[in-house]
């Protein structure tokens, strides 16, 4: 590429600095203010977390989930989880546990409306110890995909581009969880599963704009961080783009045909693609310019002849 074309191709570019840094500076302010959220509200955590009552049952197979959860729901006087079972008629209870006998309303008497014959397959009680061993292996094994995520980052790319992709993946976690912790949102197993499935999809993102960053460091040394930047985003946007459009898509059909006891992983994806897609273009590329990334960094150093 001679002076000119070099210069013309620059010019295009000069727009998305401007945009990569005014979407940086927004999203850290918008993470900074999710730590506060979370911080504040909390989390609503299910009864994976919190332990509670799983009842299944048996059924006339033309009864369905709004006709059983509106009679649970007055009876127990509090959320419950109506999910269909393996097979038709088939179904699982979940609720908080009422300790005291006296309070606790019996289930049969409680569906006696439906008219139907009520066989209890099996019930199970899950105590809070079991609760807050959940929720601190949850904790662990997020911060064991963190923690294997920067070391491989650190071992594929130069310090300075690992640390762009891991504070996007950081930024994507804590938007999602803002999310559930200001909805408050039941906070369960299904929902931490879809945030370890955001850090790899993220990742994938991240990676992809890095190593193009990496790649155009190498071919063109006298270019300076931050048109590379911008060139290597406008490169890969339209792979960006198509692969994120198409996994949304298969999201939002999960979310609509999946129901109730998908609905929290679905909308945990929906914003975990989101974010992921625009942090790894803003954040991923912008952070490591901050840092001082240069072509430097990998130049070639030829071994001397002589040991």
């Amino acid at each position: 590429m001679n002076s000119t074309q070099m210069n013309n191709t620059i010019d295009k570019l000069k727009f998305l600095t401007k945009w990569r840094y005014a979407s940086s500076i927004l999203s850290i302010a918008l993470m900074l203010l999710s730590l506060g959220i979370i911080g504040i509200k909390g989390f609503n955590w299910g009864l994976d977390f919190t332990g509670g009552v799983v009842t299944e049952i048996q059924l006339d197979k033309r009864i369905t989930a709004s006709e059983i959860q509106p009679l649970m729901v007055a009876a127990y006087q509090q959320e419950v989880s109506v999910i269909s079972a393996s097979e038709p008629g088939r179904w699982v209870l979940r609720y908080a546990n009422i300790p005291d006998e006296n309070q606790r309303p019996e289930l049969l008497t409680v569906l006696a409306p439906l008219q139907s014959d009520i066989n209890v397959l099996n019930s199970s009680i899950v105590g809070p110890q079991v609760g807050q061993e959940l929720v601190e292996q949850g904790g662990l094994a997020l911060l064991m995909a963190m923690l294997c995520i920067m070391g491989y980052l650190s071992y594929r790319f130069e310090w300075r581009l690992a640390s762009g992709a891991l504070l996007a993946l950081v930024h994507d976690v804590v938007f999602v969880l803002a999310f559930f912790a200001l909805s408050q949102l039941e906070f369960n197993l299904t929902v931490l599963a879809a945030i370890l499935a955001i850090l790899g999809y993220s990742l994938n993102d991240s990676i992809i704009i890095a190593d193009r960053i990496r790649e155009q460091l190498v071919i063109k040394p006298q270019w300076n961080i931050t048109d590379i930047n911008n060139l290597a985003i406008k490169s890969t946007f339209s792979r960006t783009m198509v692969t994120s459009g198409t996994t949304l898509l298969t999201v939002v059909a999960l979310w609509i045909m999946g129901g109730a006891p998908l609905e929290g992983f679905s909308i945990a994806m929906f914003i975990g693609i989101l974010t992921g897609t625009w942090s790894s273009i803003s954040i991923g590329a912008t952070f490591p310019e901050l840092l001082g990334l240069n072509s430097d960094h990998y130049r070639v150093i030829p071994l001397p002849d002589t040991p």
